[in-house]
């Protein structure tokens, strides 16, 4: 396969928020440049993306897909990746690796949540965006209404590079404010069009535009900015030769008008991205450390040492593992050794792909700044560098958002565990926005991720790959028990049917302590009435009845015990008799110093438009939530606040409900509080109806 430097390739990734038309436009560019020959459809799962089973079943994108072509002589590498953003960290890690965001919107929808989010995250990653009103050609389209919502949003450095002439059913003309001319395109899928001069009635409009985009494209040159005031202009050489630039530093943010069903307006896009766009030259440095130190040290596109930065993991049957990676320096070739500076240990590169969707075209090389994938690394993982074993740096990976939801699982047939555990690392090896846990105290396997779609197509894979039939169910929430006042007890524990017998009296005082500084045991022992080998017996008994929980099952915490004194029997005392002592009278003197339950409390960060908020702080307020406090964030209102766990199930769910998908939350574990009586009484009830 053909070879390219550095400076002909184009990295972005297609992002935006659900059903913008993301895979549409992928699958028109595709056509465009020759790779597929015919338009695929959502409805019918023949686009080229999304060729997963559970994506043509749902009829949405699921998986981040990279694909390619050569358009103009340069290669594309683009990412079409999922909206929804239930699979958020797909988009998260595309921009990582992408040196341009091409931002996708509907053009009856506008600016929506996702649009929102994923303009945010390409800032943070420091790329530039370019902007796409997709959907022309549908009815109640309103493209003046999203161009200033754009402007109002995201700055009045939006600026429209084409505007559509017959926007609606039939849509195939825009007007090119560069060029100045209009575009009339076919309507049979081709992407081909013809140019003409600009009709008199668009001239005005179209020449003051061009005005503007000069004036921008000065901006982000000292030496254009100084001969613009000079001679009051730019020639067009001049002006089309500082676009570039004027993209890179976001001096404006060009918008373009597409209908990707039918094909119309994608190959100007291309063209734009072709001449213009974001090449890896743009983003020659990226910055790493060396293993296990804090010092860091630039990896330089130019470099001979190869690096190499893993941005996603996939397992597919009959392949195995592909990893998906971008070379930010040197030449990577099949059969070379490097080293996994992540992992601590060597990677045999084996056979390489470029891939548009489940098409696979081998080659040898991949060059600085392209991005491929790899067959069957040993134990490389999403996140991880690879490099040179003299050199070893390490890049650093990419964070993505706590999950927001989260449900237990049961297998339905015995000996399925090992599948399941199977099964479950893998998916998290595909998306680390996926997270699982087995928790021991509560003896339950605890699935989170970004929405409640995303746990269901997870458990549908687990059903459909790995053949492990499930059982969800709200997960328990960790409680925890403790007291108010203070209670002793003394407690004997004798038996002497049959056999050696078994003598233990433990007396005991209880207390609170601090919160969260666990159970703190101590022994005031005199005289001779115990023996002090019986001490760690007894702390053992307090410590198995403070894991199993007193009076609701829970674990105990922040309570003080005194061991201060008890009987023995010179045979029949032993360890066992003083554990079950030490349990019984703990359990005793615990239960009179007013026991109590505690609940978790999460911090929670709610982000919704102002329209929304007197709903969402209503619903905190039924949650028993406390509002921290607000601030605003652009167009958008952030509510912090703290609720019980035990209120949060399914809150994402209700949020999007509440906002109309708007509104995004993220929650992080606070503290422990008391629960009230009426709550408290609830659980315990339902402790003591299941011991029965």
């Amino acid at each position: 396969m053909k070879e390219y430097a550095s400076g002909d390739i184009r990295n972005f990734a297609l992002v935006g928020h659900g059903a913008s038309g993301k895979t549409m436009l992928a699958e028109s560019m595709l056509v465009c440049a020759g790779e597929s020959n015919r338009l695929g459809t959502i409805e019918t799962g023949s686009t080229v993306s999304d060729y997963h089973p559970e994506e043509k079943e749902r009829q949405i994108s699921i998986h981040s897909s990279p694909l390619h072509l050569e358009w103009e002589g340069k290669k594309f590498n683009f990412i079409d990746t999922p909206g929804y953003m239930d699979f958020i960290g797909e988009a998260i890690s595309s921009l990582a690796v992408a040196d341009l965001s091409v931002v996708v919107m509907h053009a009856v929808n506008g600016v929506e949540v996702g649009t929102e989010q994923v303009i945010g995250y390409s800032s943070g990653f420091g790329i530039p965006k370019v902007l796409v009103v997709n959907g022309l050609d549908r009815e109640h389209t309103k493209f003046d209404t999203i161009l200033a919502q754009c402007k109002r949003r995201f700055g009045n450095k939006v600026f429209p590079m084409q505007l559509p002439v017959n926007a609606g059913p039939g849509f195939n003309q825009v007007v090119d404010v560069l060029r100045r001319e209009l575009i009339t395109y076919k309507t049979d899928g081709s992407g081909t069009y013809s140019e003409e001069s600009l009709p008199e009635d668009w001239e005005a409009k179209v020449h003051q535009l061009h005005e503007e985009l000069i004036e921008y494209v000065a901006e982000s040159d000292d030496s254009l900015l100084e001969k613009f005031f000079d001679e009051g202009g730019l020639s067009e050489e001049e002006m089309r030769g500082g676009i570039h630039q004027a993209v890179q530093d976001q001096s404006f943010i060009p918008l373009f008008c597409t209908a990707a069903g039918i094909n119309v307006g994608v190959a100007r896009l291309m063209d734009f991205l072709s001449k213009y766009g974001s090449s890896p030259l743009d983003r020659e440095k990226v910055t790493a450390r060396r293993p296990n130190s804090d010092e860091e040290i630039e990896i330089r596109l130019d470099g001979s040492d190869p690096v190499v930065f893993v941005f996603k993991t996939i397992s597919e049957a009959h392949v195995g593992e592909l990893s998906f990676f971008r070379v930010y320096s040197g030449t990577v070739s099949t059969g070379m050794d490097l080293y996994n500076s992540s992992q601590g240990h060597s990677e045999r590169f084996g056979q390489m792909f470029v891939l548009n969707g489940k098409n696979r075209t081998s080659l040898s090389t991949l060059n600085a700044g392209d991005i491929g994938a790899v067959v069957k690394l040993k134990s490389t993982h999403t996140g991880d560098t690879l490099c040179d074993s003299k050199h070893p740096v390490h890049i650093k990976g990419v964070a993505y958002p706590n999950p927001n939801i989260h449900m237990a699982i049961k297998s339905k047939a015995k000996g399925d565990e090992e599948k399941l555990a199977v099964g479950l690392a893998t998916i998290h090896e595909e998306d680390p926005t996926f997270v699982y846990h087995v928790d021991s105290e509560l003896k339950q396997t605890v699935i989170s991720g970004q929405g409640e779609l995303h746990l269901q197509v997870a458990v549908g894979s687990l059903r459909r790959n790995y053949n492990v039939e499930l059982d969800m169910m709200q997960p328990k929430i960790p409680y925890r028990e403790t007291i108010k006042g203070k209670g002793s007890a003394k407690y004997r524990h004798k038996k002497q049917s049959g056999g050696a017998g078994q003598f233990a009296e433990v007396w005991m005082r209880v207390e609170p302590t601090v919160r969260g500084t666990g159970v703190e045991f101590n022994e005031s022992l005199v005289g001779q009435n115990v023996d002090r080998v019986f001490v760690p017996s007894v702390e053992k008994g307090v410590s198995a009845a403070c894991t199993d929980g007193i009076i609701a099952g829970y674990r105990v915490v922040d309570v003080k015990v005194e061991f201060y004194d008890g009987k023995q029997h010179p045979v029949d005392s032993k360890d066992i008799a003083f554990q079950i002592a030490g349990k019984g009278a703990f359990r005793d003197a615990f239960k009179g110093a007013q026991p109590c339950l505690l609940e978790p409390i999460m911090d929670i960060s709610i982000k919704v438009p102002e329209d929304f908020m007197g709903d969402v702080m209503g619903d905190l307020s039924s949650r028993r939530g406390k509002i921290q406090g607000m601030e605003s964030e652009g167009a958008l209102q952030i509510i912090n606040a703290q609720v019980p766990q035990g209120e949060l199930h399914h809150y994402s769910t209700r949020l999007r409900s509440l906002t109309g998908g708007r509104g995004l939350h993220t929650e992080a574990f606070s503290h422990y509080e008391e629960m009230p009586r009426d709550i408290e009484s609830r659980v315990t009830s339902a402790h003591s109806s299941s011991d029965e």
